[in-house]
């Protein structure tokens, strides 16, 4: 259940505004009051009792009222950049200046069940296209390119035993390295998901 606290001023007033027009609206109009305020009470009397009736009640607002304004800025801020593709099949997500890489879902279906993956040593420097490493599977090997210039910085370690995991989750778990961004111009020269997929049609024809 979510915290009272956590709930912005204009869904607490809304809600008090709502039960409090549910427990003091009379049943029978008031001597001398105003019978459009009357009847408008009354009929948000009637759509409360309907919406608990069924089961909503206050829950029903939109989740937007419900999520502090600053929570959903500082979520904003945390989200990394859209994958762009390369036309070796690898990927790239850019976030805060660093570059996670993998191969894409193509390439992981292309090559079958992965049993060995060949990764490069933290702090290599590496250009643009470089040949980085190599993955080989039941059927086939194959090389691994740079989309970008960088230096390694971190290397997925959760493959050495579990290579599987770029078959199972290419773009989640089987991630293979993460590099500096040297040139962040190299990323408009990537192509992003749409013409990726359009790249894969014209090779697949």
């Amino acid at each position: 259940m979510a915290n009272p606290e956590d709930r912005p001023p204009e869904a607490t007033r809304l809600r008090t505004l709502l039960s409090r027009a549910v427990t003091t609206t009379p049943d029978t109009p008031p001597r001398g009051g105003s019978l459009v305020w009357y009847h408008l009470l009354a009929l948000v009397k009637m759509a409360w009792r309907v919406l608990q009736r069924i089961g909503l009640g206050f829950s029903s607002l939109p989740l937007l009222l419900r999520v502090p304004v600053a929570r959903r800025l500082v979520t904003s801020l945390l989200v990394p950049s859209a994958r762009k593709f390369t036309e070796k099949h690898e990927w790239i997500s850019v976030e805060n200046g660093i570059g996670t890489v993998g191969i894409n879902n193509f390439a992981q279906e292309a090559l079958g069940d992965v049993v060995y993956c060949s990764l490069p040593e933290i702090g290599t420097k590496l250009s643009k296209h470089d040949e980085f490493g190599a993955l080989e599977s039941v059927k086939a090997a194959s090389e691994l390119y740079s989309p970008l210039s960088g230096e390694v910085t971190e290397c997925n370690d959760a493959l050495a035993d579990n290579p599987g995991l770029v078959n199972k989750s290419c773009y989640q778990d089987g991630w293979l390295i993460k590099i500096t961004v040297d040139n962040p111009a190299e990323l408009d020269e990537l192509m992003n998901e749409d013409a990726y997929e359009k790249y894969i049609k014209s090779i697949e024809d």
